[in-house]
Order: C-alpha cells, then sequence, then structure tokens
C-alpha cells in the first residue's frame, strides 16, 4: 500500500507573517476608502476619530453642495466661482492631501513591521508608498486647477456691469481685437452682440461691419462734442472699429474708467442697435485660437475653400502669401489655427461673408461645447481664457451665464449681420437698423420653444422688406444673407 504525500503545514511564525501581511493590506484598504478607520481598528483611536470626523465633514458639504447645485444651480455656481472660495479649496486640497498621505504611513507602522516576512517588509511598504503618492499627487493636481481657476475669474472675471434685465434680455456684447505688431493699437474687428432671453435662452446675434461709419455717440458720451454728427471723417477714416482707438487716445475724457476703447465702443453700439449693453467681452486672436485649441477644435461646414494667409497691409502695402487652404466640405474638423483663419480670412471675400463666418465658429462653440470637454479639459481652457482681454461679467453672474447658454443649446440661434443689401455701411439708416433690432427679437421671442426653420427678411422703416441674399458663400458671389431664423442653416453644406 503506498503512502499518500501531503504537504507540510506552515510553521507558526510563517502563518503569523502571512496574517500580518493581510492585517497591513486590510490597514491600507481601509485608509483609501475611508480615512482614519484602520487607525480606529488599528488602536490609534484618537487620530482616527479626528480624521473619520474630517471626512464625515467633507461627504456633508459635498452633498450639501450638491444640493444647493440642483436647487440654485446659478447661486452654486457663483459660490464656487467665488476666488476666495477657490483659494480655500486649494489650501485645503493641499493640506487634506497631506493628511492622507501620513494616515497610510501610520497605517504601514501600526501593521506592525517587523512581523511581516521577508516578502511582505518588501510588498506593504511599496504598495503603501503608492498609495501615497497617488493620493498626494491627486491632491497637488487639483490644488494647481483651483489655483488656475481662482486666477481665471480673478484675472478675467473683474464685475462692473449691469445685472438687471432689459425687458426680460440679457445683452452682451462680443469683441474680438487683433493687437498685431502690423496694427496701430487694438482694433476689434468683429463686434457681435448677442441678445439673451432671461428665461429660455433663446438668442439672436446682431453684427455690426467693422467699416461701418457716421456712427452716432449718446448724448452722455464725452466723444459727442468731438463727432455732434457721428463719427466720420472726409478720409473715411473714422469707421466703427476704430472708436476703440480713439477712445483710447483720449482716455482724459474717460476719468476713472478701466478700459475707455470698450467703454466708448459699447456706447456707441447702444445707441446704434437701441440696446442697454449688460455686459462685454474682449477676446484677442491669440486668445480664440487657444480656446478652440482647448476645446479640441471643433465641427464645421464650410461650403468654399477658404484661403489660409493672403490679404494687404493697409498701412505698408506689404502682401501676404496664402499658405494654405480649408475646405469645402461637410463636417470638418478644424483646430485653433485653422479656426482661426476661417473666422478671419480676407482674400477673396468681403468683411460679411467674414461676418457671417465668425458667426458660424460662435455656433458651433456653442452647440458642440459640453459640460464633460469643461471638465476634463479645464486646466487648458483656463489658460485660454486669461488670454481674453477682459469683461465686465462678474463671478456671481456666471451661473446664470451657463445656464442660459444650456437652455438656448437646443434652441435655434438667430442672427441678423448689418451689411448689404440690409443696410448701407458708408451711410447706414440707424433708424431702420434700430426696427429690425425690435422687430428680430419679438419674433424670437414669439417664436416660444419652436425651432424656426424658415427664412425671413426684415421689414423696412416704410413697411416693406429688404431682400436678402444667399445663406453660405458661394464661388460665384461673395454675398452672405443679412438675416437668418436660424443659424445652422447657414452654416451647413447642403
Amino acid at each position: 500500500m503506498t503512502a499518500v504525500e501531503t504537504s507540510p503545514l506552515p510553521d507558526a511564525q510563517t502563518r503569523s507573517q502571512g496574517i500580518a501581511l493581510r492585517r497591513g493590506l486590510a490597514m491600507l484598504g481601509m485608509t483609501l476608502i475611508v480615512p482614519g478607520s484602520a487607525q480606529l481598528a488599528g488602536g490609534n483611536e484618537r487620530l482616527g476619530r479626528v480624521a473619520l470626523r474630517v471626512w464625515a465633514t467633507l461627504i456633508v458639504l459635498a452633498v450639501l453642495f450638491g444640493v444647493l447645485f440642483l436647487t440654485f444651480r446659478s447661486f452654486a455656481i457663483g459660490l464656487y466661482a467665488n476666488t476666495l472660495t477657490l483659494q480655500v479649496l486649494r489650501w485645503a486640497s493641499l493640506v487634506l492631501g497631506l493628511g492622507w498621505v501620513l494616515l497610510f504611513v501610520n497605517a504601514w507602522r501600526i501593521a506592525n513591521p517587523p512581523a511581516l516576512g521577508p516578502r511582505g517588509k518588501v510588498a506593504l511598504p511599496v504598495i503603501a508608498f503608492v498609495l501615497a503618492l497617488g493620493v498626494g499627487f491627486s491632491s497637488w493636481t487639483l490644488a494647481g486647477a483651483f489655483d488656475a481657476q481662482s486666477r481665471l475669474f480673478g484675472n478675467v472675471f473683474t464685475g462692473g456691469g449691469k445685472a438687471e434685465t432689459n425687458g426680460g434680455r440679457y445683452n452682451v456684447l462680443l469683441l474680438g481685437g487683433d493687437a498685431g505688431a502690423d496694427r496701430e493699437g487694438l482694433r476689434p474687428d468683429t463686434m457681435i452682440v448677442a441678445s439673451i432671453d432671461a428665461n429660455t435662452g433663446r438668442t439672436v446675434l446682431f453684427s455690426l461691419p467693422r467699416n461701418l461709419q457716421h456712427a452716432p455717440f449718446p448724448d452722455s458720451s464725452p466723444l459727442k462734442k468731438l463727432y455732434p454728427d457721428g463719427y466720420w471723417c472726409k478720409d473715411q477714416s473714422c469707421l466703427l472699429n476704430a472708436v476703440y482707438t480713439l477712445a483710447t487716445n483720449h482716455k482724459n475724457l474717460y476719468p476713472g474708467v478701466k478700459n475707455p476703447g470698450v467703454q466708448a465702443t459699447k456706447e456707441v453700439i447702444e445707441n446704434i442697435l437701441g440696446l442697454q449693453i449688460n455686459y462685454w467681452a474682449l477676446v484677442d486672436l491669440k486668445g480664440f485660437q487657444a480656446l478652440i485649441d482647448a476645446v479640441g477644435g471643433i465641427n464645421l461646414d464650410v461650403a468654399r475653400k477658404v484661403p489660409i494667409g493672403g490679404g494687404t497691409n493697409l498701412t505698408t502695402g506689404k502682401k501676404y502669401p496664402i499658405t494654405g487652404w480649408i475646405g469645402p466640405g461637410k463636417n470638418l474638423h478644424l483646430d485653433g489655427h485653422r479656426a482661426l483663419w476661417f473666422a478671419r480670412s480676407r482674400e477673396g471675400s468681403t468683411d460679411y461673408e467674414r461676418m457671417a463666418r465668425q458667426k458660424c465658429v460662435l455656433n458651433a462653440m456653442v452647440k458642440q461645447l459640453n459640460p464633460v470637454t469643461v471638465i476634463t479639459k479645464f486646466q487648458e481652457i483656463a489658460k485660454a481664457g486669461e488670454e481674453i482681454v477682459a469683461t465686465d461679467l462678474p463671478t456671481s453672474q456666471i451661473g446664470t451665464m451657463l445656464d442660459l447658454a444650456q437652455r438656448g443649446r437646443s434652441l435655434p440661434l438667430s442672427s441678423v449681420s448689418f451689411a448689404p443689401p440690409l443696410i448701407r455701411p458708408v451711410k447706414p439708416d440707424f433708424a431702420k437698423i434700430r426696427e429690425v433690432v425690435k422687430a428680430k427679437i419679438a419674433a424670437s421671442e414669439a417664436a416660444g420653444d419652436k425651432p424656426a426653420k424658415t427664412t425671413s427678411s426684415a421689414p423696412t422703416p416704410s413697411g416693406g422688406t429688404s431682400a436678402s441674399s444667399s445663406p453660405k458663400p458661394s464661388t460665384s458671389s461673395t454675398q452672405v444673407k443679412t438675416q437668418t431664423d436660424d443659424l445652422d442653416e447657414v452654416c451647413t453644406v447642403s
């Protein structure tokens, strides 16, 4: 009869070492999931109670903020965006992260390292180090994100705008400026007013051409004395986009005003459109490009190819070469550089076509930017955001504007470009412009939540209508539609 061989039972020391290793791993796991629980179980009850109370307090605060966000989202976002809140969160992240790291060290210590076997004496401290390193790195990264947000909100959202709605609407002036080396000062070539319904978020965009002349200053403007009959010069150099530089050169007329150029531009655009501006935002071209890169680019339909480069410097006469082309094509993915050129390219097109392209880019950003992108790429977005020259939107109103943007994402974005044939920039009919603004806002409010898919023409003061040409630039014409009830129709290749 053959004896059956059996494995010898581990001796008492080996079993003890195995138990010690499992206990040590359990201690580290408990510290990772519920900081302080390992200390309570391991005998360091005082430290454990303190850590658990801190952990429980953090959970309660997170739940309370979640409830506040669900019930009063605008207030919650405004509270979070406060620079003091963000600095508190920054330092709290660092302190709590360091405390968590020390809890891992303590959990390893109370696991009784001398009782571990050779394998445990290597494995347990390595695991403890990896966990502590992960927590420490995460807290450092989180603190950096809070600091970036604090700088963004503190440097950019300086406040000073008007929070009160005008007829139930927020009117926001968007200025795109180019302060390149070949230009004298900054000139906002892009001037768009977004009129937003304060309840639904339904938005109408009003674009003004940079070459509009005879811009009327309101009686309250100090520049009214210099140009009582409107901003006009015999050499026709007094264009709307030059008001910014004009006021900057006469900043003594605006004592105490941080940005006279924007203030004067806002005053004159308010007078042209008959709208009270709540807030303004001025973005330079580099900031625009960086922002689009930060969100991962945008997708656009390009009806005809648009050159990268080209054009002539009006001051020096220098001609720039065309270095590439964008499109044509449907649903093309553009990075910041190509999107910027799509919006600003003048070669072979008119200012009015550029205005339509710029609004297509804005429309794409509104439709394609989502909360997941903002969260996952916030550091890049924050860095790009600091390249915004200025805005007078306060941090307390960020939540309100985000709320309205979210509501308006699913609604058609109406648009009016005050370009030929609707108006003549050389001698514009300002009464007609104001009437078009009123009519367009009234039509937008009457539309309710039903997407408008038909295009229309604006009434003229005489009761007729102004003709509109094709909404998409074509190879045979550079005219663009001055109005549409849905910008998606302009920015789509059929």
